[in-house]
C-alpha cells in the first residue's frame, strides 16, 4: 500500500510566514499514503529474523512531493508494541501534532489502533526523510522523502538523467526492541550493529550477501542525481565511488553551493544531494559506505558496498574497483569536507540568517553516569550509563509534552532548562578531577514566537568525548561557526559565516569542539532536540523547545486534531 490519491490541487495563492521570509505558494497537492507497519521475515548475514516495517519493506516506501505540498498518512498498526512517526527535517509549521516523538508530541500508536499524520511541506527542497520514532524502531522503520521543486521550477543545476535514492542503515540480528530494553535494564552499553546496508543489502564483503547487492545500473556520459540517506543508528558514515568524482549540491532539504569531493561524511540523520557522471570506462564500480569514529567506545567497524553498473557488453572485472576513502578515525577529513559546505544563497534560494541575536543557549554535551539502583549496574564502575546537555539528562514522560502545555496540565515538565552549564571549566582538557554524574529531570526551554536564537552546541571530555549529530525538530538552521576546543564568546564569534552558511536540521557537534546555529523561533509549539546517535539519546542526551504563541492566530499553535493517540 503507497500513495492511494495523487495531485489534488489547491488552486489558491497561500501565503505563510517562515524563517522570516513570506513564501508564495500557488498551487498545493495533496497526496494519501496508508503506510501498514508489521512484523516481516527478513534473512540476511546467514540468518533469518521478523521485523517491524512499513508496507512489508526495508527500507520503507519513498515519499514523493513537489515543495509546498501537503500529504496525508495513516499508519495502521499492526505490530506487537506501540510506536510514532517522525517526518525528519520537515518543520510542520503550527503543527506538532503530526511532528511524532514518542511521548513528546504524542503517544504511541497502539497495536490494532490507527494515526493519520498530516505533513505539510514547505521551504524543504532536495532529500529528507521518514523514520520511527519510538525507542529504536527507527532501525527497521524508516524511508527517503523526495520533494521536487515546485511545479514551474526546477533545479539550480542542470537537470540529472535520472536520480536514486540510497539509505545507508544498520543491520542487527538480534531484535532491536529487545537489545535496548536489555541495555536499558541493566545500565551497560547496547550491542552493536552487525552490518551496515546499502537500499537494505549489506554487500558484497558481509557473510550471504553477494546476491542481493545492490546495483545502480548507468549509462555512459549521464548524470545522476544520488539521494543519500544516512539512517544509521549510531555511527557516522565516510561515502564514495570508485574512480567517480561526486559533486554535492544538496544538504538536508536546502540546496548548496556545488563543491566536487571524492568522499562525503554524512551524519545520522543528515541527507546529502550529490550528482555522478558516469564518464568512466563501462565496468563495474564499488560504492561503499565505512563508519567515521573517533571514540573509545564500542562501534560497527564494518563496510557497506553497492555496485555503480554500467550497461552495455563488458566484462565484468576480476577485481571490481574500490574507492578510497578516509581511514575510520580521519577527524581531519571529516572536518575539512563539512567545513566546504557553503548555502546557495542565491535570487531563488535566499538566506535569512538571524543577525541581532535575543536568545543565546550554550549547551554542553556530555556522556555521563547515573547510580546504580541495584546491587550493580553493567555501566562503569557499576553505575549506569547516562547523557546530558548542560548537565541534564533528559526523563521521558508518560504523558506528551504537547498535550500537558497545550491543556496547561501541571506535573509533566519543568520550564527551567538552562541556558548555560552549571559549572564552567575546560570542557575538552583533562576532565579526570571531573563528576561524571548528571542531573536528571524533564525540563524544557521557554521562546518567545519571533525570539532570534543562537545555540553554541559544545563537545565535552565527560565520560568518553565522540562527535555528536544534533537535530532540531521544527525549524531548520544555519551553521554559522565550528571549531575545536572551547568556544570562546568573545573572539570566536569574529569568524562566523553570516553570508551563506549551510541551512540544516542535523549538524554534527566535532569531538573535543563545538557548533554555533542560529535561527528564527517562529514556528509555535513543542520541539525535540536531541543526538541522533540512538545509544546517546537513549540516555538522556535531548531536551525541549517549547515556542509560545505569537500574538495572531497565523503565529500561534494549531488546535489538535480530533483524535490523538491516547496515553496509557
Amino acid at each position: 500500500m503507497g500513495s492511494k490519491k495523487v495531485d489534488v490541487m489547491l488552486g489558491f495563492l497561500g501565503f505563510m510566514l517562515l524563517d522570516g521570509l513570506l513564501v508564495c505558494m500557488a498551487i498545493r497537492n495533496i497526496k494519501y499514503y496508508d503506510f501498514v507497519v508489521q512484523e516481516t521475515n527478513f534473512t540476511k548475514l546467514c540468518s533469518t529474523k521478523s521485523m517491524l516495517t512499513v508496507n512489508g519493506s526495508f527500507p520503507g516506501p519513498t515519499i514523493a512531493v513537489h515543495k509546498g505540498d501537503i500529504i496525508y498518512v495513516n499508519v495502521h498498526n499492526q505490530g506487537n508494541y506501540g510506536f510514532t512517526i517522525h517526518w525528519h527535517g520537515v518543520k510542520q509549521p503550527r503543527n506538532p501534532w503530526s511532528d511524532g516523538p514518542e511521548n513528546i508530541t504524542q503517544c504511541p500508536i497502539q497495536p490494532g489502533k490507527n494515526f493519520t499524520y498530516e505533513v505539510i511541506f514547505t521551504t524543504e527542497e532536495g532529500t529528507l526523510w521518514w523514520h520511527a520514532h519510538s525507542d529504536w524502531t527507527r532501525a527497521t522503520v524508516h524511508g527517503a522523502i523526495v520533494i521536487l521543486p515546485a511545479a514551474g521550477t526546477t533545479y539550480p543545476y542542470p537537470t540529472p538523467y535520472s536520480q536514486q535514492t540510497l539509505v545507508i542503515a544498520s543491520w542487527f540480528k538480534g531484535d532491536v526492541k529487545a537489545i535496548i530494553d536489555e541495555a536499558l535494564a541493566t545500565g551497560g552499553d547496547p550491542n552493536i550493529s552487525d552490518a551496515y546496508t546499502i537500499n537494505g543489502q549489506p554487500g558484497d564483503l558481509y557473510p550471504c550477501s553477494n546476491e542481493t547487492t545492490f546495483h545502480l545500473l548507468v549509462e555512459y556520459g549521464k548524470t545522476y542525481l544520488l539521494r543519500i540517506i544516512n539512517a544509521v543508528m549510531n555511527e557516522e558514515q565516510f561515502f564514495g565511488i570508485a574512480n567517480h568524482s561526486l559533486t554535492v549540491v544538496g544538504q538536508d532539504g536546502a540546496y548548496l553551493k556545488p563543491i566536487t569531493t571524492d568522499y562525503i561524511m554524512i551524519t545520522p540523520g543528515q541527507t546529502m544531494d550529490v550528482l555522478v557522471t558516469a564518464n568512466q570506462a563501462p565496468s563495474y564500480y564499488y560504492m561503499s559506505s565505512n563508519p567515521f569514529f573517533d571514540s573509545v567506545a564500542p562501534f560497527d567497524n564494518t563496510t557497506s558496498t553497492a555496485i555503480l553498473q554500467y550497461k552495455g557488453n563488458f566484462t565484468r572485472p576480476s577485481s571490481i574497483p574500490f574507492p578510497t576513502l578516509p581511514s575510520i578515525t580521519n577527524d581531519s577529513a571529516a572536518s575539512n569536507f563539512t567545513t566546504r559546505l557553503r548555502s546557495l544563497a542565491s535570487k531563488n534560494h535566499p538566506v535569512n540568517v538571524p543577525k541581532n541575536i535575543t536568545q543565546h543557549l550554550y549547551i554542553t554535551i556530555s556522556v555521563n553516569e547515573l547510580p546504580c539502583a541495584n546491587a550493580s549496574c553493567a555501566g562503569p564502575n557499576g553505575d549506569r550509563l547516562a547523557a546530558s546537555l548542560n548537565n541534564v539528562s533528559f526523563v521521558t514522560p508518560d504523558i506528551d509534552i504537547l498535550e500537558a502545555y497545550y491543556r496547561s496540565l501541571t506535573g509533566v515538565f519543568d520550564e527551567d532548562f538552562p541556558s548555560f552549564p552549571p559549572n564552567f571549566f575546560n570542557f575538552t582538557g583533562d576532565t579526570t578531577n571531573v563528576s561524571v554524574f548528571t542531573a536528571t529531570g524533564t525540563k524544557v526551554k521557554m521562546l518567545n514566537y519571533g525570539d532570534a536564537v543562537e545555540i553554541v552546541f559544545q563537545g565535552t571530555n565527560i565520560g568518553a568525548a565522540e562527535n555528536h549529530p544534533m537535530h532540531v525538530h521544527g525549524n531548520s538552521f544555519y551553521v554559522v561557526g565550528n571549531g575545536t576546543g572551547n568556544f570562546n564568546n568573545l573572539t570566536d564569534p569574529l569568524s562566523y559565516n553570516l553570508i551563506d552558511p549551510p541551512e540544516l536540521n542535523t549538524v554534527g557537534v566535532p569531538k573535543n569542539g563545538w557548533v554555533a546555529i542560529r535561527f528564527f523561533a517562529n514556528n509555535p509549539g513543542v520541539w525535540f532536540i536531541h543526538c541522533h546517535l540512538e545509544r546517546h539519546a537513549s540516555w538522556g542526551m535531548d531536551t525541549v523547545l517549547i515556542v509560545k504563541n505569537g500574538k495572531t492566530k497565523a503565529t500561534s499553535l494549531r488546535s489538535p486534531p480530533a483524535y490523538m493517540p491516547p496515553c496509557s
